[in-house]
């Protein structure tokens, strides 16, 4: 079986995993951690997302976030994301995937990540949709400077071993409803 057939298989497990919990009030505690986490950085440029499907939403703790904040755009496959600036008030439209964007895209760069994923496991490793964006995105803003990327799932999406590759970034921690869990 290749790696492409082993990370399907783990995707669809993880996708299972994740809609069982979603919207069962987790939320609530894991953005508690999360806007903890973040508090350590002060007003350092953050990235967060704006959820699709199952994903645990970061957005009232990037709405609190006293320095810029940006969300990931997509400007074409196998290119890393560009990141946009964000407010609860920007007016957003459709972009790829389902994701909504900003309207007007003001660029800014990301010194702390907050990721989304399907899974995640001990070692630091997610598990994300397959498109590589963040993979490529965490490698070319680590080349660039110090960056620490924060994943944010619940509990239930940890996997004992996520598969990987040699294009696999790792995670320097993760926040789920138990709390922060540092790696590295």
């Amino acid at each position: 079986m290749s790696i492409d057939q082993i990370k399907a298989e783990a995707r669809r497990a993880a996708f299972t995993a994740r809609k069982a919990v979603f919207g069962t009030g987790r939320d609530a505690a894991a953005q508690a951690h999360l806007a903890a986490a973040l508090a350590e950085y002060g007003a350092a440029p953050l990235s967060g997302y704006l959820p699709i499907r199952t994903e645990i939403d970061p957005v009232p703790v990037m709405a609190g976030h006293p320095g810029p904040v940006g969300v990931p755009v997509i400007s074409g496959a196998g290119r890393p994301l560009d990141f946009h600036l964000w407010t609860p008030e920007t007016p957003l439209v459709d972009g790829p995937f389902g994701a909504k964007v900003p309207a007007e895209g003001v660029a800014m760069i990301p010194r702390l990540v907050i990721v989304p994923m399907l899974a995640f496991d001990a070692r630091g490793y997610r598990l994300g949709y397959g498109g590589g964006f963040y993979d490529r995105t965490l490698a070319r803003l680590r080349a660039a400077g110090p960056v620490t990327a924060l994943g944010f799932a619940f509990d239930a999406q940890e996997q004992a071993e996520v598969p990987t590759d040699c294009f696999d970034q790792p995670l320097d921690g993760i926040v789920t409803e138990s709390g922060l869990r540092l790696f590295g």
